[in-house]
């Protein structure tokens, strides 16, 4: 990302929303108890990883939200 993109209102909520959405999941997923009653989270993992995704980076929302942030206080 360059420092010269600008994030409309919509895009700012929509990164919040997935965030926030996101830590809900994290959390819901370390409270699971193992060998528990299965939760309504549940962790995907593909059985057979998909060659095309070897240089998939995720991205670090913490950090999307905190440099976009920094850019609006900026402006």
């Amino acid at each position: 990302m360059t420092s010269s993109e600008i994030f409309t209102p919509a895009h700012e909520e929509n990164v919040r929303f997935i965030y926030e959405a996101w830590q809900g999941v994290e959390r819901d997923l370390r409270g699971q108890v193992p060998g528990g009653e299965r939760g309504l989270v549940e962790e995907y993992v593909e059985k057979v990883p998909n060659p095309s995704l070897k240089t998939f980076k995720p991205i670090d929302l913490s950090d999307l939200k905190r440099r976009s942030t920094q850019d609006a206080k900026k402006s």
